[in-house]
């Protein structure tokens, strides 16, 4: 009976397997893994469905070093489950841990798609409204928990639009201790006021302290940030209204 079901999962794992690697760019290994067995397809359960990923290259030259993750036992459409589909009948936790490196960060800053996401920033100053439009973003992870952001953007401000770009060192958020700025300098331009550096230090706050964020059928709340020399590891709880039919989705 066993070895049954065990045939029951790898069927419905390398289908589903199959429908994801269609939607990558690239990947250098794919295992997913759906836990269940006949009479619960029937009954429409499954234990759990696992994903590990290395290598994904997915929009637009994006890639992701590796992912995995494993969700809580779900409740599913069982005859979209026969062909290999996982359509779920009611949301489900699960929890992941993805790893990012430096390069592939960088990559992904450059590319037009992210390029394209990048939206200028407004602040009431004093009650005068002041823009950034980014205009190019660089990280640097040297290690000991730090991450090195090095910008160039266009600060509008009092009708005037003028470069400016700056360095910035900061520890992200974690479970044990709030995000730390360790260093702010600017490196072309003529500086900005005490007001607008207030300013950019709340919103930066606001940003980093941010509960839960929501990605398509996905809601995400980031647990845990490591950084180490050269990559930077999420763990991640996310609770799923629905399997996505893309690792684009999944990923993100």
């Amino acid at each position: 009976m066993p070895d049954e079901h065990r045939l029951e999962e790898k069927f419905l794992s390398q289908e589903a397997e199959k429908r994801i690697s269609e939607k990558l760019d690239e990947a250098e290994k794919i295992d997913i893994d759906i836990q269940t067995d006949l009479l619960k397809i029937v009954q429409g359960q499954a234990d759990g469905v696992s994903v590990a990923g290395q290598g994904l290259v997915i929009k637009e030259g994006i890639r992701i070093q590796e992912i995995k993750l494993q969700t809580d036992s779900i409740a599913i459409n069982p005859f979209s489950a026969l062909f290999g589909q996982i359509e779920l009948n009611e949301a489900v936790n699960a929890i992941a841990r993805i790893v990012l490196t430096e390069v592939d960060m960088n990559l992904a800053l450059a590319s037009d798609f992210v390029s394209s996401q990048m939206q200028n920033f407004d602040f009431d100053v004093d009650g005068e409204i002041v823009s950034f439009e980014p205009q190019k973003i660089q990280v640097f992870l040297p290690g000991e928990g730090k991450i090195e952001c090095r910008g160039r953007l266009l600060l509008k401000e009092k009708g005037n639009t003028r470069p400016f770009a700056y360095t910035a060192v900061l520890r992200p958020r974690t479970h044990s201790q709030p995000a730390m700025l360790e260093s702010f300098n600017c490196t072309e331009g003529d500086g900005i006021s005490i007001e607008l550096v207030t300013a950019l230090m709340q919103k930066a706050k606001e940003l980093m302290n941010i509960p839960s964020f929501k990605w398509e059928e996905m809601a995400f709340k980031i647990k845990d940030i490591k950084v180490e020399k050269g990559s930077l590891i999420l763990l991640v709880e996310t609770q799923v209204k629905q399997i996505p039919s893309s690792i684009t989705e999944l990923s993100l």
